[in-house]
């Protein structure tokens, strides 16, 4: 498989260097599972098979989409070749405005579409593809049925939902939500505060595919 350099947008760049700068405070206890997450990917490379990943969370509003833009920019950032991200929930809502927003002080552009799920174009390179990103339930149609690894990104999903038909893989790498600062003065703070350590996180794993 060949890597491609894909440079990301000049903000989201910054924001990438600054977060690998970061990393060094994850606890030992994260990098375990990050580590998990990083085998799996490398695993699949190494079978020159397409990486598949469905970030899964209770309502697939806020920390699983999160999650999935952030492993694409990761994975376009260290030059991953083949790694399509997915995301679900136990029932589907739609994509927080608040989390969005979040993206978007990351260098994230993002497009929303109409209705009240709407579909959000998310950009991130002039190179790249948007990623279509909207609130669905993890086994809906467009999410994929077997080879894939469900990163489990919230607890809640995580302990109601103890089998993810057709995973390969399952990874528990679960966030606070942010939700619990909706309309407080903490409010954007707190999403910023996630978007943040989930992009840390993402980014420290798939850095670990990069050296390997």
């Amino acid at each position: 498989m060949t890597r491609k350099s894909i440079p990301l947008f000049s903000g989201i760049q910054s924001n990438v260097k600054e977060l690998l700068a970061e990393t060094v405070s994850i606890s030992a206890e994260r990098k375990i599972i990050l580590q998990q997450l990083s085998d799996y990917i490398q695993r699949k490379l190494e079978e020159e098979k397409v990486v598949r990943l469905n970030y899964i969370c209770t309502h697939n509003s806020r920390r699983s989409i999160m999650s999935q833009i952030w492993a694409k920019a990761a994975a376009a950032y260290f030059q991953i070749p083949d790694v399509e991200v997915y995301s679900g929930g136990t029932e589907s809502t739609a994509f927080n405005p608040r989390a969005v927003a979040a993206m978007e002080r990351l260098g994230f552009k993002i497009e929303r579409g109409a209705g009240e799920n709407p579909v959000y174009q998310v950009y991130m390179a002039d190179d790249m593809e948007p990623l279509a990103c909207w609130s669905k339930t993890f086994d809906a149609a467009e999410n994929p049925t077997t080879d894939f690894a469900a990163v489990m990104t919230c607890s809640d999903a995580d302990e109601n939902c103890p089998f993810i038909p057709g995973a390969e893989q399952r990874i528990a790498l679960t966030f606070e939500d942010p939700k619990v600062a909706d309309d407080t003065a903490e409010e954007t703070a707190r999403y910023d505060e996630r978007a943040r350590q989930i992009g840390r996180e993402l980014i420290y794993a798939m850095q670990l595919v990069s050296k390997s």
